[in-house]
């Protein structure tokens, strides 16, 4: 049996737009990352400077999914006091939490994370400023911001399979 995940929206829920942008996006990293190898998802290169593995990325968006979670329970119970957030230093509070975490705590982290924020989000029954911009920092404009790199650098590993190195 397989999991059915977090809810479908409703067609005319105020966010079913953006819950499908958001889920074709995490199926398409899902994708991506499950044609790697465990190996593979912590090979250095995703990025560099700092060094970014196929781990690394994961987990920072599997961090920014459970930290927009949170500020959608503040909301929805009004304790919710703004967005105003230093991004660069949750960047790195984020990575320094995740860096030594094996690549299935990642993983499972971040599926954790993704299920528990579309749950809540789901719950969001009227669109505001805030959620939306949660919405974008963790959801669909996220991803996409990761996406391409992420094909490419998947595109090499893979490659890299029928070449080894050293």
């Amino acid at each position: 049996m397989t999991d059915p995940g977090p809810p479908q929206p409703r067609p005319d829920h105020p966010y079913a737009a953006t819950l499908d942008l958001e889920r074709r996006g995490w199926y398409e990293l899902a994708v991506l990352v499950r044609s790697l190898t465990p190996e593979e998802c912590l090979v250095p290169g995703y990025q560099r400077g700092p060094d970014w593995t196929v781990r690394d990325v994961v987990a920072h968006l599997g961090t920014w999914l459970a930290e927009a979670q949170v500020q959608f329970e503040r909301l929805a119970v009004g304790t919710y006091d703004g967005h105003d957030v230093d991004i660069d230093a949750l960047n790195a509070a984020f990575l320094v939490a995740m860096a030594d975490q094996p690549w299935e705590i990642a993983w499972v982290q971040a599926n954790a994370a993704r299920t528990m924020m579309v749950t809540t989000w789901y719950g969001l029954a009227q669109p505001s400023e805030e959620a939306a911009w949660w919405i974008r920092k963790a959801g669909g404009d996220h991803y996409a911001e990761h996406l391409d790199r992420l094909r490419a650098w998947v595109a090499e590993l893979v490659e890299r399979r029928g070449h080894p190195v050293g």
